[in-house]
């Protein structure tokens, strides 16, 4: 009898402390987690790649033969004319020969001139006659053949424009390989972008992009899909496209530049941190209990995604979302981030958290912007502080 007494009172102690832990941890100690807010902003889908800027026309001169550099022109910036002459390699031995050739050729035009006085006289005659025009032409041909091998050895613009570059030095050897002058026009200028084959086909003619250079951070540049290139790298799996530059760009002929083609966008959407999707739904935080809001996904990307659903501008949700937590749990919000946020970006407000747009999908959150794609641009140039916040994120959710 003793016995199953201490046996039930066993069992209602350890469902004691059962409950009571579950009450503890469900609402005295409930799990911490982090949030996000939902925001109402410009968002736009693109496609990612890098590039050069070049102008539109221009072209490359390179000897044809490999000698050394004899004369070089000081012409880098300047204009040209189509066939101006711009350097030229040793010739010393072809004009030696040709010199030879000509002396040659006079000695023939002699000869020529005392057999066609006796041409007439017999047949022996006209036949010599006939043998000193033979070698006399033949002369001539040698030596139209060897002006064009001397002018081969000149390097001319091929086009008219201007020296946008110089290489080399008077006294190098360079050959076919080495680029000695660029030429063209320096305007309009193009940038020659390299896209990944599985994107290429969301790129069309006409589409607007956005630039990111080094040398302007901070500046919203723009261009324009003006044409892409039928046939891919099959080696690298990119195609090239190229984007047509505003005359006003500040970007320089050389320059490399992020680009991102924007082929889907909206001009005001509910946005969130992807890290606060779990499938088909988000958790918005309500009387301090996570409670899930289904939605649909719209424009996506690793950080930045619009939803869509009952979610209003400014909703607090958590971030990242936690598939652990039963709908309705209770929850503690974690306000180290906001600490984190101060010390990395310290001009954002502590309680608006940052999301930063990955390459491929540029999603800005701003307040009231004057211009959306200045907002674009602009959420894009914030990545790198953006990617911190969120690595700090994570790092606390991971403690």
């Amino acid at each position: 009898m003793k016995l199953h007494h201490l046996v039930a009172t066993g069992i209602l102690a350890i469902a004691a402390a059962g409950t009571g832990y579950y009450a503890y941890s469900r609402f005295l100690h409930p799990p911490l987690v982090t949030t996000g807010i939902a925001s109402l902003a410009p968002v736009s889908e693109a496609v990612y790649g890098t590039g050069i800027v070049e102008p539109e026309r221009w072209a490359k001169v390179v000897p044809l033969q490999r000698r050394r550099l004899v004369e070089l022109c000081k012409c880098e910036g300047q204009v040209v004319k189509a066939g101006q002459v711009l350097g030229r390699q040793d010739d010393a031995e072809e004009r030696s020969a040709l010199d030879q050739m000509e002396i040659n050729r006079g000695q023939l035009e002699r000869d020529l001139a005392r057999a066609e006085k006796d041409r007439d006289k017999s047949d022996a005659a006209r036949t010599e006659y006939e043998q000193r025009w033979t070698k006399l032409e033949e002369a001539k041909s040698r030596i139209a053949a060897q002006k064009v091998h001397l002018d081969s050895l000149l390097l001319k613009a091929p086009l008219d424009g201007m020296v946008l570059r110089r290489d080399g030095e008077v006294g190098e050897i360079a050959g076919p390989t080495d680029v000695l002058f660029w030429v063209g026009p320096p305007a309009p200028m193009q940038v020659v972008a390299e896209v990944n084959e599985e994107e290429i086909n969301r790129i069309a003619s006409g589409q607007k992009a956005f630039l990111r250079s080094e040398a302007f951070p901070g500046r919203a540049l723009r261009a324009t899909v003006s044409q892409i290139t039928p046939k891919g790298d099959p080696t690298r799996k990119t195609f090239r496209v190229y984007l047509r530059l505003p005359q006003d760009t500040p970007l320089r002929i050389g320059m490399s530049v992020e680009v991102n083609i924007i082929f889907r966008e909206k001009p005001a959407a509910i946005v969130v941190p992807a890290e606060a999707i779990a499938g088909d739904w988000v958790q918005m935080v309500e009387d301090g209990q996570a409670r899930r809001v289904p939605i649909t996904v719209g424009i996506r990307g690793n950080r930045n995604t619009e939803i869509i659903g009952d979610i209003s501008k400014g909703t607090t949700i958590l971030s990242p979302a936690r598939r652990d937590l039963a709908d309705g749990a209770r929850i503690r919000i974690d306000n180290s981030l906001t600490r984190a946020v101060e010390a990395v970006a310290p001009s954002e407000p502590a309680d608006q958290p940052i999301a930063a747009p990955e390459p491929a999908v540029i999603a800005a959150t701003t307040t009231t912007p004057t211009d959306p794609d200045d907002a674009v641009i602009s959420a894009a140039i914030s990545a790198h502080i953006d990617s911190v916040v969120n690595d700090a994120r994570r790092n606390i959710v991971n403690r």
